[in-house]
């Protein structure tokens, strides 16, 4: 059975199945008959996912291969905080009163432990991101290679699971408790450079990040992306949460970590993943802040918000 327009327990047009796979052969048994489904309907159809599983999915679709919109989810979908706003919605918005589907594979081997906390609160927040809206998003998991606390993390953040032409209702399906789990504090590690700031203080914040970066290898170019991420976050703390601060610098393997922390409380979790309506007056820190960086993690609470962002030194 292929995952059409099922959708969660609430009667929800927007679907979200998870594709358990082992070999190419049960990835293409369950990703290709969905995309030719949605072809012979119709329907836009989008895939977001490694090269190599790419070319299978082209190889096997043939001259259909050119009515799919394909994406290099590695490149596209480094730092997971943007694949909803740039890839997803991007994607979907582009398109209305028909029915869209999407093959999206954020969660795949290889990623280091910093990033997976964001893969699963990215496939988390797909629920809301999408609520309500005539979209299916397949997500398919290499249930050969990855971990089994990633594959039960699968089950909690997908209402509806596919295996082996098997679909039913997962029973742990609860993404708000993925959420609460993966917002979790982040301590810096001792000896970060650190510098304290209020709306004064904030060209001399940046200078003080610039400088720090450049001694530990930023080239120009990612140093001129790390100069617009510590002015739209310490500029949120000063207009948005309590007018002061402390960024934090320290350098991991070829990553530059810049981390803001404030007094502020981020109450919707969806912000910096949504696009910015053409319209719009502000409100584009954040997801800007997710463009440029290669990572995004965060944590929230009462008493305050630190985000923790990677920049890679070239």
């Amino acid at each position: 059975m292929t995952p059409t327009a099922v959708g969660p327990a609430t009667g929800s047009p927007f679907a979200h199945p998870a594709l358990f796979y082992r070999d190419d052969q049960e990835y293409l048994a369950g990703t290709v008959p969905f995309v030719r489904e949605g072809l012979a309907a119709s329907e836009p159809v989008a895939v977001a996912a490694p090269a190599a599983r790419l070319e299978l999915i082209t190889a096997a679709l043939g001259a259909a291969a050119a009515a799919v919109h394909l994406v290099d989810i590695t490149l596209a979908g480094r730092n997971p905080g943007r694949i909803i706003p740039t890839v997803l919605r991007a994607f979907a918005d582009a398109w209305t009163g028909v029915r869209v589907r999407i093959v999206g594979e954020p969660v795949r081997p290889g990623r280091t432990s910093p990033a997976y906390p964001a893969c699963v609160q990215h496939e988390a927040l797909i629920n809301e991101a999408f609520s309500g809206r005539e979209v299916t998003i397949l997500c398919p998991y290499d249930a050969r290679s990855l971990p089994e606390d990633v594959l039960a993390d699968a089950h909690a953040t997908h209402p509806v699971l596919i295996t082996g032409g098997r679909e039913w209702s997962s029973t742990t399906y609860d993404p708000d408790k993925v959420l609460a789990r993966c917002n979790e504090p982040l301590a810096p590690p001792p000896g970060a450079a650190a510098f304290h700031y209020d709306a004064k203080a904030l060209p001399a914040a940046r200078d003080f990040v610039l400088a720090q970066a450049r001694k530990r290898g930023t080239s120009e170019v990612r140093l001129q992306d790390l100069a617009l991420v510590v002015a739209e976050l310490t500029t949120n703390s000063v207009v948005h949460a309590g007018g002061t601060g402390t960024v934090r610098l320290w350098a991991e393997d070829e990553q530059i970590v810049c981390q803001v922390q404030d007094f502020g409380r981020l109450a919707d979790p969806l912000a910096g993943r949504r696009p910015a309506d053409p319209g719009q007056i502000g409100g584009r820190g954040l997801l800007l802040v997710h463009c440029l960086s290669d990572l995004v993690r965060l944590h929230t609470d009462d008493a305050g918000t630190t985000i923790r962002t990677y920049v890679s030194r070239v």
